[in-house]
C-alpha cells in the first residue's frame, strides 16, 4: 500500500480505531525487535516501516485531536 493511500485510510477512521491500530503496530515492532535480537528476522526493513507507520498513525491522532 502506498504511503499517501495509508494516511486517506487513516484520515477516515475515527480516534478509536486509530489508537487499537496504534496498539497493533507496536506490538508489531516490539515482536519485530524481539525476532532481530534473536536473529530470526529476516526482512530487517520491516521495522523501519512499522516505525514510520507508528509515526503516521500518531501524527493523525494529533492531527484530530486539535480539531
Amino acid at each position: 500500500m502506498k504511503t499517501s493511500e495509508f494516511v486517506k485510510e487513516l484520515k477516515s477512521q475515527s480516534v478509536a480505531d486509530l489508537q487499537a491500530q496504534l496498539v497493533e503496530a507496536k506490538k508489531e515492532l516490539f515482536n519485530l525487535r524481539f525476532q532481530n535480537a534473536t536473529n530470526q528476522l529476516d526482512n530487517t526493513a520491516r521495522i523501519n516501516v512499522v516505525r514510520k507507520n507508528i509515526a503516521r498513525i500518531q501524527t493523525v491522532i494529533s492531527e484530530k485531536e486539535a480539531e
